[in-house]
């Protein structure tokens, strides 16, 4: 019931905070709330995944036997080091990379093994890193994977992120995908970082 209860206020926290960025015209995207020896910390970005061109941030790397005649092109593996900005537009401030790999994993349905990392270049916990890892079913509307650990300020982190796609340009071969991560670390602080 205690953990219901302190889940419940920081999201109460969450909606006040967001909506008065709102009424002043900011998003943020990093807030952190503290109660006890906990810290929880939501991120909101863009990961902008380019896979053609001159600026390409994706790439095949390895095939199994079967990819090329697999309808969830089974076995394919990428890798990746994507640009992640607050808002979604490729032209607005980096705040991280998306650093990892993927690996379709499912002979069915097009799904993805995830190992991504989340390199924060920007804000008070510049240099940290969250690590998320799952199966990513890009067909679903919103899709959860899990917060297994991190880096610096997220160091012993646990948590989830949620993901969806916001757009792609097939033109282009270029996808903007939304993610919004709840990590909780183990560690006391004393301030709420609005950045």
């Amino acid at each position: 019931m205690k953990n219901l209860t302190t889940f419940s206020l920081l999201l109460t926290i969450t909606a006040l905070l967001t909506a008065a960025a709102a009424a002043t015209g900011e998003t943020p995207w990093i807030q952190t709330f503290c109660q006890g020896n906990k810290a929880t910390t939501k991120l909101h970005f863009y990961i902008h995944d380019i896979r053609a061109g001159p600026n390409a941030t994706l790439f095949n790397v390895a095939n199994a036997s079967i990819t090329a005649t697999s309808p969830t092109a089974f076995g394919r593996v990428n890798v990746f080091d994507d640009r992640v900005t607050v808002a979604p537009d490729l032209g607005s401030e980096e705040v991280a990379r998306a650093q990892g790999t993927t690996t379709s994993m499912d002979l069915n349905v097009q799904a993805y093994s995830m190992n991504l990392n989340f390199f924060l270049t920007s804000g008070a916990l510049k240099g940290s890193t969250v690590t998320v890892i799952g199966r990513n079913q890009f067909a679903d509307e919103k899709r959860e994977l899990s917060v297994v650990g991190g880096a610096g300020a997220f160091r012993n982190a646990r948590g989830y992120a949620i993901t969806s796609s916001y757009s792609y340009e097939e033109v282009n071969n270029y996808s903007v995908l939304e993610y919004t991560i709840y990590v909780t670390t183990p560690r006391r602080c004393s301030y709420i970082d609005r950045s």
